[in-house]
């Protein structure tokens, strides 16, 4: 089963920068999408180009902001639906968290908060990182568990391009980094660094004085898995040639 997961920095937007060309190519049998910033309303105005897949999305309340959707192939032998949210309003009004199940495991798509200039969501993200984790654990007492998304962190310094410089920045302050271990010590595997070794691969990068192009960037997109899931796993890849948004879709194989 091949999995792909990418924020888009706005659904509409890129739509319009070749998406249902990427998806013919890609062909995943489902597709996690972050920051498609549309509401409800507006959607329904729009008419995509998803041929082949059926669409799930959970839209934030407010207006062009946040929010995520999945693609699930059409006829995908063992799926089973899709569930939004935590059951937690303050965080399920930003459209953070779907939850697709099939026979084998739970997949989350979820785009974690970020901490903002002056870290003035990190208590905010904290305290949703923390709810995440319990709602994961208490699903994988049933079936294992896909956790991919946006979680705005670089869990270590070689996950991002110049570590010394952003000590302390939104996603590599020292409580950001602690709960990606404390997440990982409780039997999540992080697949790119299990499959890729010490790779260096960026999937994020600034618009700012063309750090795309200098690859001055971060990996901050992530496929985490139950630990009983490891001898599953083939490929965990970042396509980070493929352009659209200031982020690029990862990946994973898995059997």
């Amino acid at each position: 089963m091949k999995l792909i997961s990418w924020n888009v920095n706005g659904i509409r937007a890129i739509a319009k920068k070749g998406f249902a060309t990427f998806l013919k190519q890609e062909k995943p049998d489902i597709l996690c999408l972050q920051e498609v910033k549309i509401s409800d309303s507006a959607r329904e105005l729009v008419e995509f180009d998803f041929l082949g897949y059926k669409e799930y999305w959970n839209c934030a309340k407010r207006p062009g902001y946040s929010g995520t959707a999945i693609l699930v192939k059409e006829g995908l032998r063992d799926f089973i639906g899709v569930k939004n949210g935590l059951e937690e309003e303050k965080f399920d009004i930003e459209g953070r968290v779907q939850i697709a199940e099939t026979k084998d495991f739970y997949l989350f798509n979820v785009y974690f908060p970020n901490a903002n200039n002056e870290l003035s969501r990190l208590d905010y993200k904290l305290e949703f990182n923390e709810k995440l984790l319990e709602y994961s654990k208490k699903l994988e007492k049933k079936k294992p568990v896909i956790i991919t998304g946006d979680f705005n962190v670089a869990h270590q310094e070689i996950d991002l391009a110049r570590p010394k410089e952003n000590v302390g920045s939104p996603g590599f302050t020292p409580e950001e980094r602690a709960f990606m271990n404390k997440f990982l010590a409780a039997g999540f595997i992080d697949t790119f660094r299990e499959l890729n070794g010490d790779k260096i691969q960026y999937s994020w990068w600034s618009f700012r004085s063309g750090a795309r192009e200098r690859n001055v960037g971060w990996r901050i997109d992530y496929f985490c898995v139950s630990d009983k899931l490891k001898k599953y796993l083939k490929k965990a890849f970042i396509l980070d040639k493929q352009t659209g948004s200031d982020h690029a879709p990862v990946g994973l194989d898995i059997s």
